[in-house]
């Protein structure tokens, strides 16, 4: 065997050393920072160490964020499937509340704070993502206009119609679990986690798909 070939198997030898033990200590910091960022964090009033545990689904779209690619589609349908299961669908059939109530908790970013006690009301904070009134000067745009969210959908012409029972369980659905139709939805869990209750959640219902409620004016 000359030099030169030699010389080429020793570089190829090392390049996959580097790149094992590169690995290797990726991994090893991967756990020292979260051992790290777990021993910073303590339980304080509502607020728990456990919220720093990421579940199957977080984890999955961590994991893609890190590699710089999208969720595999296989895994997201799983994924999607799963969260489905979570959402419970009204007992009574009935999925609009007060609208009035539902702005209130739409422009509400308040709450879950460690000085909360476990009985205050949170805020759903949409605005933060969404435009709902045209009124409001400043929102977010994460998510998108919800401005006439029920009167583009047909909803608040017939809603008794097959297309408008459909919107309807979709938007239910979607406040309770958006990763049932997004696994890396960066919309929150809003009832599922806890933020909000099925009642508020029926509020912000009729938020958007009340014909009396300024989102369908």
């Amino acid at each position: 065997m000359n030099n030169t070939i030699k010389l080429s198997l020793a570089l190829a030898t090392g390049v996959v050393l580097a790149g094992c033990a590169a690995s290797s200590a990726s991994v090893d910091l991967d756990k020292l920072t979260a051992s790290i960022v777990k021993s910073s964090f303590r339980d304080e009033g509502i607020v728990k160490v456990s919220v720093l545990e990421a579940d199957e689904v977080n984890a999955a779209c961590s994991a893609a964020d890190v590699a710089g690619k999208p969720l595999d589609h296989e895994v997201a349908m799983a994924l999607q499937a799963a969260q489905l299961k979570t959402i419970k669908w009204p007992a009574d059939g009935r999925y609009l509340g007060d609208w009035k109530k539902g702005e209130a908790l739409a422009q509400s970013g308040r709450g879950m704070t460690f000085t909360d006690k476990a009985d205050t009301p949170n805020g759903g904070n949409c605005y933060n993502c969404h435009q709902i009134d045209p009124k409001e000067i400043s929102f977010g745009t994460i998510g998108p206009s919800l401005y006439n969210y029920g009167k583009t959908r047909g909803v608040t012409a017939d809603p008794t119609s097959p297309a408008s029972k459909a919107i309807i369980e979709y938007t239910w659905g979607k406040i309770w679990n958006a990763r049932a139709y997004n696994a890396c939805s960066v919309m929150p869990r809003a009832v599922h986690k806890g933020i909000i209750t099925e009642a508020q959640a029926r509020d912000l219902m009729a938020l958007l798909l009340d014909p009396k409620s300024p989102v369908n004016q």
